[in-house]
């Protein structure tokens, strides 16, 4: 008998059809003599109405109660959940996630799982008990409800598969698992049957949605197998697990992209010991994440300091970064929010070369700038315009012919 953890989204459990058909699919893993335990996301777009709800109440709604409301959108689906499977026959218990035993920091709407004390779920377990948590939530030691933010109920289900030595935990969604790129800007994109932890981290950090990379590390850290599949087939899906393939790789797995790019570049910076601590130290307390640095080589003493940070963090970055580029006599603050990402990830780039030249010529053959490189091991990301990631996307599948089955 097998413990698996299953996680549905919310388009998998966005109307009461919807949840029956879930109910159906947990049980029939039940029926085979495994333990299930479930997380369930909010029911559709229920998160986005509560938000805007609060906003219509409250200009600045307190990040407490914005949390308490939005961790009621799981409470919803995870009990209808469990009711749909006892009216098929199946003892079933929702949890919220403060009863599961999922204990948080208290930084409210991003909330970080500290320890999962999984005694509740593990004693509902030996009752025969399927058991349904309500993702994306879980509580301080003062007893406050906090939210995890964006993929915290992938988090949630990953969390709790490891607290329980599960078998795999399987996250069910609205695609058929991890593509080459994404299907709807490329039809020949395929389905991946399986990933490695580092490609998947890469491709969930730099613009695939389909997971979380919180989700991942923690898979990663305690070898949880993650199955990545729709809730709406029959379809094998994609493992993501830390095992060596045995197919030769002279490829790039997969491209990735985000628009989510801005660019802030300090001009006329002295090159002198302290100028970037002061920079990043400030962007770092003042919760901004930076992406690409780039500085360029001094020349007599001045230099620019360019760097990437999320679109909706520009204008914070920039009330930081001003003040200290002030101080410091650089010239100006310049910026620009029409960016991009585009990466291409595998492990087949690693002490392989090529793969740079090629992304590079693919590009330049179809007049497409690149502003900036970042790389890793097993990525290469270029900052190009906004206006042409889409046409990036596509120009880099097929020169590296992802649409050819391996």
């Amino acid at each position: 008998m097998a413990l698996i953890v299953q996680k549905y989204g919310g388009s998998s459990v966005a109307d009461a059809k919807q949840i029956k058909s879930v109910a159906r699919r947990i049980a029939a893993t039940k029926a085979t003599g495994n333990q299930v335990v479930v997380i369930v996301s909010a029911m559709g777009d229920t998160t986005d109405e509560l938000i805007r709800l609060a906003y219509q109440v409250a200009k600045e709604p307190s990040t407490r109660e914005l949390d308490v409301l939005l961790s009621t959108g799981e409470i919803v689906s995870s009990t209808l959940l469990a009711m749909a499977l006892k009216s098929l026959g199946y003892g079933a218990i929702s949890l919220s996630g403060a009863q599961a035993g999922i204990q948080t920091d208290a930084a409210y709407s991003r909330a970080r799982i500290l320890k999962v004390e999984s005694e509740r779920v593990v004693g509902e377990l030996k009752k025969g008990n399927i058991v349904i948590v309500a993702g994306f939530q879980g509580i301080t030691e003062e007893m406050d409800i906090t939210t995890l933010g964006r993929g915290g109920s992938d988090t949630t289900a990953v969390a709790l598969a490891a607290s329980l030595g599960a078998e795999v935990c399987q996250l069910y969604t609205d695609v058929d698992g991890v593509y080459t790129a994404d299907p709807h800007l490329v039809p020949g994109a395929r389905p991946l049957a399986e990933i490695g932890y580092e490609e998947m981290l890469e491709l969930a950090s730099y613009g695939a949605r389909v997971l979380h990379p919180r989700a991942v590390e923690l898979g990663e850290l305690y070898k949880i197998p993650i199955l990545v599949a729709s809730s709406f087939s029959d379809s094998p899906g994609t493992l993501i697990h830390g095992g060596v393939s045995m197919e030769v790789r002279n490829r790039v797995t997969s491209i990735a992209y985000d628009l989510n790019v801005a660019k802030l570049t300090v001009v006329g910076v002295p090159d002198r010991p302290g100028i970037a601590a002061a920079i990043f130290e400030s962007l770092a307390s003042a919760g901004i994440s930076v992406d690409t640095i780039v500085q360029n080589a001094s020349i007599e003493g001045i230099t620019d300091l360019t760097f990437t940070v999320a679109k909706s963090d520009l204008r914070r970055a920039m009330g930081v970064v001003k003040p200290i580029a002030d101080s410091i006599g650089a010239r100006q603050c310049v910026s620009d929010a029409k960016l991009g990402k585009i990466s291409i990830i595998g492990t087949g780039m690693q002490n392989t070369p090529g793969y740079a030249a090629r992304m590079f010529s693919a590009l330049s053959e179809k007049g497409i700038n690149i502003q900036l490189i970042t790389t890793s091991e097993i990525r290469i990301t270029c900052i190009i315009s906004e206006a042409k990631v889409e046409e990036a996307v596509r120009v880099l599948h097929r020169a590296f012919e992802l649409e050819i089955a391996e």
